[in-house]
């Protein structure tokens, strides 16, 4: 029998667009597929062939979650910044109220003897209450001036207070400073701003300077009297230091102890035992202006990320002169702009999860980085208001995303070491990391890098830390019910016996007279005679 072609020809073999189609011999096309396991068809997949009760089978949770650079879990990382935030948080009860109302009252009532003694401070005055210590970076001032206090082992809760020494509040224009002596940031100050009076009450303050080669007035004189921030630090020093020793001399039930009144640089810190409180107060004289400085008009042209939710107005009220100077200027002249006004503006658009991770990203730092002090907490408020500015807000709003900005905060600092800059937010042309040399640098950034990679461990250090000194704060206030004051002659030893009396009070009017309005005055001259007011009734 004989076999004709494969493909007998046809008329259409070799068209064009015709295909050709070859056929595989019958013992290659049947060749079986090994398979190195069996495969599931999708009902098993799914779990509908699965034995009543059996669980569906688990896959691996894929590996997206991991930190590239030091390998830790993201998921880790972002519960222990929210376990920092439950020990570092200082909610203050009706007793601590209390105590912080009684100190600040305190406070207030010495600054109002201060001005009695020369009548140098103004006679109306108006204070910024910042809450947290200078050395929280509340305000730029030098880290390496400051001393050394630690919460849980010298207070308990710490405010900056700045106290105009002079304001200029009556410009309705962009404020010119004489900067030409000056680093950037950083501004002489010549008395003839301000009347012959004023001249006259603060000469002694000043320091006399001759006219520069070719004249000129630069915001107000180029010679003549310059207020000296180190003449105004030390007079304020002496002059606290007086009034607090009047009031020991004639002492009053119900006032604070005064533990302590030291001068670190420019900077007065008093500490205060109220009840069973320690208060930490710093206390810094300022030149205040209304207003916002002429060299910083171009940052105010630029997009930020409190376009829309605040009003400008609200930002550029007003801004300081404070008693600190540049690497390389003159101490006994220069100060230094301060925009602590705007900053207590900014922060009420900053996402509550980017200040969780940035209270922790600080204490991280701040204890690794305190030697050499160079790095101050200030310089690491400006890289996350830098951050601000970057990043979408609906990306700093999620809570979930709180490892990347603690992650992200320690790149922009690397960053800014590695390159020895770091612009101020307000006035990028003033560079806060040029006064560092390079080994200072190298130094700190090879401790940086320990930090990055291990965040997770040096979290964990953090949260111990603060536990400590959580713990330390109550044993001193069991041990010392009624904290007395550490000065030697004892007589304000049993100032906490009033708070507490008052404190039961308050909290009896409170429990009956549920849903009514109570108010509390205190005289500053005697606050252990309260009186209260419960909706229109006084007691």
């Amino acid at each position: 029998m004989r076999f004709g072609p494969l493909l007998a020809p046809s008329p259409w073999w070799g068209r064009p667009g015709c295909r050709i189609f070859h056929r595989l011999p019958i013992a290659a096309a049947a060749a079986p597929i090994r398979l190195s396991r069996p495969m599931a068809n999708p009902a098993s997949l799914s779990g509908k062939d699965a034995a009543p009760g059996a669980k569906p089978p688990a896959f691996a949770k894929p590996l997206n979650d991991l930190d590239f650079h030091s390998g830790a879990r993201v998921e880790e990382v972002t519960k222990l910044i929210q376990e920092f935030g439950k020990h570092e948080l200082r909610d203050f009860d009706d007793r601590r109220a209390l105590e912080v109302h009684t100190a600040k009252d305190f406070i207030f009532s010495m600054l109002g003897l201060v001005q009695k003694l020369d009548h140098k401070l103004p006679v109306s005055n108006e204070y910024l209450l910042l809450s947290g210590g200078i050395r929280e970076g509340v305000v730029d001032m030098n880290p390496e001036e400051l001393g050394e206090y630690a919460r849980g082992t010298d207070y308990d809760v710490d405010f900056t207070l700045l106290v105009p020494a002079l304001k200029l509040h009556d410009r309705n224009q962009p404020v010119t400073l004489d900067m030409r002596h000056s680093a950037p940031c950083h501004s002489w100050l010549s008395l003839r701003l301000f009347d012959e009076r004023t001249m006259e009450r603060w000469k002694d303050c000043c320091t006399e300077t001759e006219p520069p080669p070719g004249g000129g007035d630069g915001g107000g004189g180029g010679g003549g009297y310059y207020f000296s921030p180190t003449k105004v630090a030390d007079w304020f020093f002496r002059s606290v230091r007086a009034v607090i020793e009047g009031m020991r001399s004639h002492p009053r039930r119900g006032l604070p102890g005064v533990a302590a009144v030291e001068k670190n640089g420019t900077v007065v810190s008093v500490i205060l035992n109220v009840g069973r409180s320690r208060m930490l107060y710093d206390i810094v004289p300022v030149v205040s202006f209304k207003g916002w400085p002429a060299v910083a008009q171009n940052w105010l042209m630029e997009n930020h990320f409190w376009d829309g939710k605040i009003t400008e107005e609200e930002v550029i009220s007003g801004f300081y002169l404070v008693p600190a100077c540049s690497c390389a200027g003159n101490p006994e002249n220069e100060w230094r702009l301060a925009f602590s006004r705007s900053e207590v503006q900014l922060k009420k658009c900053i996402s509550v999860p980017l200040i969780q991770a940035y209270q922790a990203y600080k204490a991280v730092i701040v204890k690794l980085l305190s030697r050499p002090r160079a790095i101050s907490p200030y310089h690491l408020r400006s890289l996350m208001l830098w951050a601000c500015d970057r990043l979408p807000s609906s990306f700093l709003g999620q809570e979930e995303n709180m490892a990347h900005f603690l992650l992200g905060l320690l790149d922009d600092l690397a960053h800014c070491l590695v390159n020895k800059s770091c612009p101020n937010y307000f006035l990028p042309q003033c560079n806060m990391f040029e006064q560092l040399s390079d080994g200072a640098v190298l130094l700190l950034a090879c401790r940086l890098s320990s930090v990055r990679s291990d965040p997770a461990e040096h979290l964990r250090s953090a949260i111990e830390h603060a536990k400590a000194a959580n713990r330390l704060a109550q044993e001193l206030r069991q041990a010392a019910p009624g904290l007395a004051s550490s000065q030697s002659d004892g007589v304000l030893a049993s100032a906490g016996q009033p708070d507490n009396s008052l404190a039961r009070k308050l909290q009896q009017l409170v429990t009956e007279n549920q849903g009514k309005s109570i108010s509390v005055f205190l005289n500053p001259d005697d606050v252990s005679k309260p009186h209260f007011r419960i909706d229109d009734k006084f007691f």
